[in-house]
């Protein structure tokens, strides 16, 4: 395991199975919850690993086999530390939105503070701050402050998401196989490749076919994310995988379960017990793509991708390459849709990481909701 998990910027891809599982497993090992009164929280500058505080977490990090490495990083990130009563914890860049949140307060002005006003205005929102807080340890950083009353956020362990999923799998789509994921600290990942794909792409291939389109090469695959973070809920994504290359297309929204309202694993089972209509309601929505002529293909992929926030470099070779494949005369809005998705193929060659790849594919995802024919416009498009 790499020991630089303290790391803000710490991500791990996996290719196996079991590597992934051993890693969640690490992960939880080395975390914890804890729940405080939210008034009793402060956040503290922490500007000089020299200083009373750096002193006191060294101590503490030698007593319990930390890192001092995770003060070295904390400086070079957010440079703030939370204090519970007399403990300090260093902050991690993604327990920011929360402790935001918990104090009630937003803005971008915010990051342009020095630390020691920043951490003033938080902490004289914070003193008001009703009920408690739930803290989330790992690696010896606080990485999310959620609320901690009772219809506040809900655990979901992420090892036992993945095991259920993996039973699941197991029982429902025997020989499904894990096609990869990842970790950073703001969620974890992994992507199946499901069997039976006659059951659940029975329908989409005939009309492909009807199409005169090539099915061959189509597999159904599910995504799984979730987060102790709050920057994700335990969801089930439709996806498929198409080509030589197996590139991945998403099927739309998922099927998201929230850290909220006391929820819990036996309702997570639930919801992989709807996986099944999922498939049937997404394809549904791509195949309605197959009906929709669109005579500006251009202009049109460039409103989609603008539209669902695509940043412009990535529009920009997605059209290049599609022009250069299809050609610039009139075709279906299902054949741009395939057209956009090669840019999760262009994100997976450049080594970004699995984050930055599941939120682009939750992007596109929602270009099927869209009414393609008001994005089919003539003429020069300005940028």
């Amino acid at each position: 395991m790499n020991e630089m998990m303290y790391a803000d910027n710490y991500s791990r891809q996996f290719h196996a199975q079991d590597e992934f599982f051993d890693c969640l497993k690490a992960i939880g090992g080395r975390s914890r919850w804890e729940r405080k009164r939210s008034k009793d929280l402060r956040l503290v500058a922490f500007t000089d690993e020299d200083s009373k505080i750096a002193k006191e977490l060294k101590e503490q990090y030698e007593q319990e086999g930390l890192d001092i490495g995770i003060l070295t990083d904390t400086m070079e990130n957010t440079r703030l530390v939370l204090k519970a009563k007399d403990k300090y914890y260093p902050v991690r860049s993604c327990a920011i939105k929360t402790i935001l949140d918990r104090a009630g307060i937003s803005g971008a002005v915010l990051n342009r503070l020095e630390k020691n006003v920043y951490a003033r205005i938080l902490n004289d929102c914070l003193k008001i701050t009703k009920g408690e807080s739930l803290l989330r340890i790992s690696d010896g950083k606080v990485s999310a402050v959620h609320g901690g009353d009772c219809c506040d956020y809900s655990i979901l362990d992420m090892e036992q998401v993945f095991a259920h999923v993996v039973e699941f799998l197991n029982k429902t789509f025997p020989g499904a196989s894990f096609l990869g994921g990842f970790y950073d600290h703001t969620r974890a990942s992994g992507l199946w490749e499901l069997s039976r794909n006659d059951e659940l792409l029975g329908a989409y291939r005939k009309e492909l076919e009807n199409c005169g389109l090539d099915s061959d090469d189509m597999k159904a695959a599910l995504r799984v994310s979730t987060s102790d973070v709050g920057t994700s809920g335990a969801n089930l994504y439709p996806m498929l995988l198409c080509g030589p290359k197996q590139n991945t297309i998403a099927l739309g929204d998922p099927l998201r379960l929230s850290h909220e309202n006391g929820v819990t694993l036996e309702q997570f089972d639930k919801q992989l017990g709807l996986l099944f209509g999922k498939y049937q309601a997404a394809l549904k929505n791509l195949t309605r793509l197959l009906g929709i002529l669109i005579t500006n293909p251009g202009n049109c992929m460039i409103g989609i991708m603008k539209k669902v926030k695509v940043p412009k470099r990535y529009i920009t070779e997605a059209l290049n390459l599609f022009i250069s494949q299809n050609g610039t005369g009139s075709c279906t809005a299902h054949e741009i849709y395939c057209g956009m998705s090669e840019v999760i193929f262009m994100l997976t060659c450049e080594g970004e990481s699995g984050g930055h790849i599941a939120t682009m594919e939750e992007k596109l995802a929602r270009a099927l909701s869209l009414d393609w024919k008001e994005f089919d416009v003539p003429g020069e498009i300005k940028w």
